[in-house]
């Protein structure tokens, strides 16, 4: 079934939602989703998660416990809007340094005016790049974080191996992702949630609820828990785990570069 998830050997690059397309197409479709969506990004993502995504961001960060090291390097991917990126600053008592990398440049300038009010500039970075092939050096960073943004990489795999090169050793790995639910009652109310309000939800708010159902279709295409650990530890990583968040909805991942 066209419905039916993609597993560790791939199919996410062709996969735009539900809907197949030729490789090589779906970044240009994904970027106009986030055109759309970036002045509004907080509120899909309150949408798309009954407000959580804010509980499960602070448990991210915490998970990742950043130094309060001005030496302190990290790198956030597909977080264009600054939500981990200040996090993660403020959790290292305004002393870590973050870049902040997006392909999209109407997510990154929400992002540098958010950062600018907040009096966070002079910790942040940002930069328009795609997380396939990163601006950096070998060995850059302490740490490596993304949030609800891996689903939307064509090429998983290209990326998280560009995570593993820009890492110091024994830096850490952090992606946040909506997954598969292990609830039975659960699944069968998230399911209803998804398909039916949340598209019309994002009709109400933006006037469009394409973005909003394309959404919810690649989360039903991501590979599950145990799949996307796989991935992971492919790609060169050590010590790979996971960490379910309400039931399943999302799913911490974890794996350290030794």
């Amino acid at each position: 079934m066209a419905e039916s998830r993609t597993s560790a050997e791939g199919g996410m690059e062709t996969s735009y939602g539900f809907r197949e397309v030729a490789d090589g197409e779906k970044q240009g479709l994904v970027n106009e989703v986030f055109h759309k969506v970036a002045k509004r990004y907080d509120i899909m993502n309150d949408v798309m998660s009954a407000g959580l995504h804010r509980v499960w961001k602070d448990a991210m960060v915490a998970a990742l416990h950043p130094r309060k090291d001005p030496a302190y390097r990290a790198l956030d991917v597909a977080g264009g809007t600054g939500d981990i990126a200040f996090r993660i600053v403020e959790a290292s008592g305004r002393l870590a340094h973050v870049t902040v990398l997006d392909i999209n440049g109407s997510m990154l300038g929400v992002g540098a005016e958010r950062a600018e009010k907040k009096g966070l500039s002079e910790n942040l970075t940002f930069v328009e790049a795609n997380a396939e092939s990163l601006p950096f050096d070998n060995n850059s960073f302490d740490a490596y974080t993304i949030a609800f943004g891996i689903r939307n990489v064509p090429h998983i795999d290209v990326a998280l191996k560009e995570a593993y090169r820009v890492l110091k050793r024994g830096g850490r790995l952090l992606v946040l992702e909506f997954s598969e639910v292990d609830m039975p009652l659960l699944d069968r109310v998230y399911e209803e949630w998804s398909f039916k309000a949340i598209p019309r939800f994002g009709r109400m708010i933006t006037g469009d609820a394409e973005p909003y159902q394309y959404l919810v279709e690649s989360i039903r295409k991501f590979p599950n828990q145990r799949d996307f650990a796989a991935m992971i530890s492919k790609a060169g990583f050590s010590r790979v785990s996971f960490t379910n968040y309400t039931g399943g909805i999302a799913a911490l991942h974890s794996g350290w570069k030794i």
